[in-house]
């Protein structure tokens, strides 16, 4: 990844963030050069990429389609009152470049699907997977495996919320210990906006983290949170050797490694 060089206003606005340990200019050259797909950009994903512009990274890939619902402005802080019934994708477009108007974002007005999939990863050096549906994150999934490309696992339910680092051929995928949506899933659900505004800043944590090289990821680690009770867990995950998204990944998968079998999936909101 070329490093480009970075202007005094620049060096003044991330100056408090490059004091971070091992972080520095080169930390800072290496987020201005990187592209992040977000997918989508509501109540998760919209803070993930609120938080990822504010760091400066260079480049911001956004899927969301649709236009804004009176339901959505509990969570989705990218939007306003006077956008109802208007596109999604346009103000927050318009309010990320607010905030840092250096930003270069490719704003796509539509959700990933398996007939996009392919073509939004491709444009990304790290994709951050903030779907609510289980379709469309499989779909990501599948992409990221595809391309090799890192890609954060984010998701929420109710007061509840999970976050894995998924690196193709190394950890388990998406599917590894999700194999299909849980029954009872349904469109609508319950959603606490700070839950989605937590999970979506410790998500964009998990993305500044990989592009510069500090702290550790959590790849092969699943963070759940109960929020209700403030516990926080750390489980170990594997990939599964019968995995048909990323069996054929990376060296083979050791007899007898399989998935944690009771985590239940939760949707991104």
């Amino acid at each position: 990844m070329t490093k480009p060089t970075l202007t005094s206003e620049e060096l003044s606005i991330y100056q408090w963030q490059m004091d971070l340990d091992g972080f520095g200019e080169s930390g800072q050259r290496r987020l201005k050069a990187a592209s992040v797909l977000v997918s989508r950009v509501g109540g998760v994903g919209g803070l993930v990429a609120l938080q990822l512009a504010a760091a400066g990274v260079g480049k911001l890939i956004l899927a969301h389609g649709g236009v804004l619902k009176p339901s959505d402005l509990n969570r989705q802080l990218l939007q306003t009152h006077d956008n109802l019934g208007l596109s999604r994708i346009d103000k927050i477009v318009r309010k990320l470049r607010d905030l840092n108007p250096r930003l270069e974002i490719e704003a796509h007005a539509e959700n990933p699907s398996e007939d996009n999939a392919a073509k939004l990863v491709s444009g990304a050096d790290i994709i951050v997977d903030a779907a609510p549906l289980f379709e469309e994150r499989f779909a990501l999934n599948r992409a990221a495996v595809m391309a090799s490309k890192p890609m954060i696992e984010c998701a929420m339910y109710a007061m509840e919320a999970h976050l894995t680092c998924i690196l193709p051929g190394l950890t388990p995928c998406l599917n590894c210990f999700v194999a299909e949506p849980p029954p009872e899933w349904k469109r609508r659900f319950p959603v606490l906006g700070a839950v989605s505004g937590t999970v979506g800043c410790l998500a964009a944590a998990e993305v500044v983290k990989w592009i510069t090289g500090t702290g550790s990821l959590l790849a092969g680690v699943l963070l759940t949170m109960d929020l209700a009770s403030m516990e926080f867990r750390r489980m170990k995950i594997r990939r599964r050797r019968d995995c048909q998204v990323c069996s054929g990944a990376g060296p083979a998968v050791p007899d007898g490694a399989e998935s944690f079998a009771s985590i239940s999936p939760l949707p991104a909101k």
